[in-house]
């Protein structure tokens, strides 16, 4: 990814550039998980975004198309820990894009303030845009319809808030999840409801794709019509969701561990993508 010529700024010649190399940072949400991908790993929005832009560019001798992408997101990661974890990396890749989402993880616990993760965040930003040709973050997505994070829907709107504040004065692209009407639906949610569906992460995929001006389907194209649940259904599942994830989540949090704990990232090196 390294380039050694002066680097396009922000919103500056780079947003029309080519996208040749492209790193993506955060958690749970970037690495992809619940989505299964080859080899083990989990694919996710991400590595179907630098597909969407892969196969844009020309194919290389060895079948492989002429985008390098890396991905150094890891799950449980706290805003602080990628910042000082993943945020020097991008001084040595110098990507084309880079992809950014963190602080969500800060959000859900108790007590934290989203105007200082927000102003923590905006120094993350500070450090990245010198060393990428644009900046690609994310809004939290709206809880409205998810049990126990409902609650936290106050503290996610003010974060999104400051977050476009932050796109606005540093130029940056922005995905709005926080208005993506289509991931209201469960099916875009996996069985933890806390991560998405291989569906919900191509809708994602999707969205993000067009924050870039890329062409990809429509993000909130209707989904097949199912036959509504029960409000008895309704009750057992939250039952069985509560037992099986839920309480196993807020123990991990009670412990202060993390289920990132001793895990690195999937896609460390920047890595051309097969055709």
């Amino acid at each position: 990814m390294q380039n050694d010529g002066a680097r396009p700024t922000p919103g500056g010649p780079g947003r029309s550039a080519p996208i040749t190399s492209y790193a993506a940072l955060g958690d749970s949400f970037t690495e992809g998980l619940n989505d299964p991908g080859p080899g083990g790993n989990f694919a996710g929005w991400a590595d179907r975004l630098a597909r969407l832009l892969a196969e844009r560019r020309p194919v290389t001798a060895s079948g492989h198309y002429d985008l390098r992408y890396a991905n150094l997101a890891v799950r449980g990661r706290l805003l602080d820990q990628i910042v000082a974890e993943q945020v020097p990396q991008v001084e040595q890749l110098q990507p084309d894009l880079v992809s950014i989402c963190a602080g969500g993880n800060d959000i859900l616990r108790p007590g934290t303030d989203p105007d200082e993760v927000a102003e923590r965040f905006e120094r993350a930003i500070e450090l990245l845009t010198p060393h990428a040709g644009r900046v690609l973050i994310f809004t939290g997505f709206d809880t409205r319809a998810t049990p126990v994070l409902k609650h936290l829907r106050g503290k996610i709107a003010i974060y999104n808030s400051n977050l476009r504040a932050i796109a606005d004065r540093h130029d940056l692209l922005v995905a709005d999840l926080w208005g993506l009407r289509s991931v209201q639906d469960r099916r875009a949610w996996s069985e933890d409801r806390l991560h998405l569906s291989p569906q919900g992460h191509q809708r994602v995929a999707e969205l993000a794709a067009r924050a870039l001006g890329v062409p990809a389907d429509d993000p909130e194209a209707p989904w097949p019509h199912t036959a509504p649940h029960s409000s008895a259904e309704l009750r057992r599942e939250n039952i069985q969701w509560a037992r099986e994830f839920l309480l196993p989540w807020v123990g991990r949090r009670v412990r202060g561990e993390s289920s990132g704990d001793r895990l690195t990232a999937k896609r460390p090196e920047p890595e051309l993508i097969p055709r």
